[in-house]
């Protein structure tokens, strides 16, 4: 089957769904692949590179193609050029447009929106909004350096000091840590929230404060945050409102798929905010988080503050968001063309494609008297498997049993009985090799006590979980305890050739167990090739 690549109607559009890397991967699928004249040259692509990656470059007959795979809907004018029975791959947005799904249902179009991707663990490779998230989240803060107009780091000079730029993040999603990630990158003092607690964690990774809402939700059943109880949302707003008011520069990117973007920012917190400062909203093509964002537009309020809007972040980056988008529809194809054979096969059995499928052809069904496509959206609910964390109590007490079941830390004189018989056997053999050693050598003995007891402690004090690894790295050690009594194995003195026999014997022990030990421990990080 061939898959279409056209030029993205809008002319403001820089990303397009493939590279000719991309292209290369889907070819090896088994698919033709068709890209109109020029749909690359926005990201840099010339229509030469994608017909040495194994693409025919075509006209407008693209959209005729039996699989047409955009970043965006269509307008109405493209997608009546799209054949029955054909497969759309888009950012459909089918949420908030269902006028949309009814056409596409009449037109007997299979439609799969890729803005539809379950937040599942096996589906984040066709992730799109993380894609585009990730990029954006970081031109988010390229952007809002540039209309600060200042230094995000700190300095001192001769002429005096200069304080670091304070930066609030709202929401820790994909988008949110890559804005964190790259504030801090700056050297801004970076602050974040998040109506999940579990992000905490990663937001304090990233090297930014955490500042948790009073009585925030819990992670919900599908990935998102839920929604939010009047008191909640109130307590949430306050501390917006307070944050804000601090900041040099806010960042918002509460977006929900299929829905109108959160209100965060009302116009009275923009009032409270510094002159100077900078909002990034980067929910603005949901709507906006700020009440004053004006979608795809910077606008400068009367107090002074810049609230940037731009919907096409990550298309300010083309050449990256390109490949990012086009690498997703790849693992898409892939799981749909099991047998790699150019013929894709919509399982509606597995949660990823029932997810994202919005609406399948039945065959056979133009022309007079046709049904149509069937309507699959919206699709039924995914549980997300979310451990919930332990309550203190319950954590204090699986503390206190794993620390009465813990192994006993090695102790000098424990091990009952049998053990300090074995020391003072281990002390008088040592008495004797001393009284009976060469007087030139006695000098050696105390720096041997002295590296007994040295490693002794050394060992006790690593944990017993550490211990395996812990030993397969002396290999070393124990190397040069075989080369010593391999030098003197061949003494005249028979308690010293016997100390070295045995010295040879328990060093081989070791160095191979070593190694068997540390291939082994290797082994489990090896990755089984599918």
């Amino acid at each position: 089957m061939r898959i279409g690549i056209p030029l993205e109607p809008d002319p403001q559009q820089t990303i397009v769904a493939a590279t000719p890397d991309t292209v290369s991967k889907l070819v090896k699928l088994g698919y033709d692949v068709a890209v109109q004249a020029d749909a690359g040259l926005a990201a840099k692509f010339t229509n030469a590179d994608y017909e040495s990656a194994g693409a025919t470059i075509v006209d407008e007959s693209v959209w005729h193609s039996d699989i047409v795979v955009t970043l965006d809907t269509p307008p109405e004018q493209f997608r009546a050029l799209l054949n029955d029975g054909a497969l759309l791959i888009s950012r459909l947005a089918p949420g908030r447009n269902e006028e949309l799904v009814e056409e596409l249902a009449q037109r007997n179009i299979t439609a799969l929106a890729m803005d539809a991707v379950p937040r599942i663990s096996r589906a984040q490779s066709m992730d799109v909004l993380s894609s585009m998230a990730n990029i954006g989240g970081y031109r988010a803060v390229v952007e809002a350096a540039s209309a600060y107009g200042r230094l995000f780091t700190g300095q001192v000079t001769a002429a005096g000091k200069m304080p670091p730029a304070t930066v609030y993040v709202i929401g820790a999603g994909v988008g949110g840590l890559a804005a964190i990630g790259t504030a801090n990158s700056m050297g801004a003092i970076v602050k974040a929230t998040d109506l999940r607690p579990e992000a905490g964690e990663q937001v304090e990774s990233m090297g930014a404060e955490f500042i948790p809402i009073p009585a925030a939700t819990e992670k919900s059943e599908d990935g998102y945050a839920k929604e939010m109880t009047n008191d909640q949302a109130a307590a949430a707003a306050k501390l917006y409102s307070e944050q804000s008011a601090q900041a040099d520069i806010v960042i918002t990117t509460a977006n929900i798929p299929g829905r109108r973007s959160p209100l965060l920012l009302t116009a009275a917190d923009v009032a409270a905010m510094k002159p100077g400062s900078v909002i990034v909203d980067m929910a603005a093509a949901g709507g906006g988080n700020c009440e004053m964002t004006v979608p795809g537009k910077t606008i400068v309020t009367d107090n002074g503050v810049t609230i940037i809007g731009y919907t096409d972040l990550a298309g300010r980056l083309p050449a990256q968001a390109s490949s990012l988008y086009g690498q997703n529809i790849v693992n898409l194809f892939k799981l749909i063309t099991p047998e790699k054979d150019g013929s894709p096969v919509l399982d509606l059995e597995d949660e990823i494609i029932r997810g994202i499928t919005v609406t399948k052809a039945r065959p056979q069904a133009g022309g007079t008297g046709a049904t149509g496509a069937e309507i699959l959206w919206p699709p039924p609910p995914i549980k997300v498997a979310v451990t919930p964390a332990a309550p203190l109590q319950e954590q204090q007490a699986q503390q206190a049993a794993f620390e009465e079941n813990a192994p006993e830390k090695v102790s000098f004189m424990g091990g009952g009985m049998g053990s300090k018989i074995a020391i003072g056997l281990t002390a008088l053999l040592a008495i004797v090799v001393m009284l009976s050693a060469p007087h030139s050598v006695s000098s050696n003995f105390m720096v041997l006590t002295l590296a007994i007891v040295l490693g002794f402690y050394v060992i006790s004090a690593v944990t017993p979980r550490l211990h395996t690894p812990l030993m397969s790295e002396t290999n070393a050690i124990s190397g040069i305890v075989l080369v010593g009594a391999i030098l003197q194995v061949g003494s005249s003195n028979l308690l010293v050739s016997g100390l070295a026999f045995a010295a040879i014997v328990v060093s081989s022990i070791n160095i191979f167990g070593g190694f068997a030990v540390t291939d082994r421990m290797l082994g489990m990080f090896v990755k089984e090739e599918a």
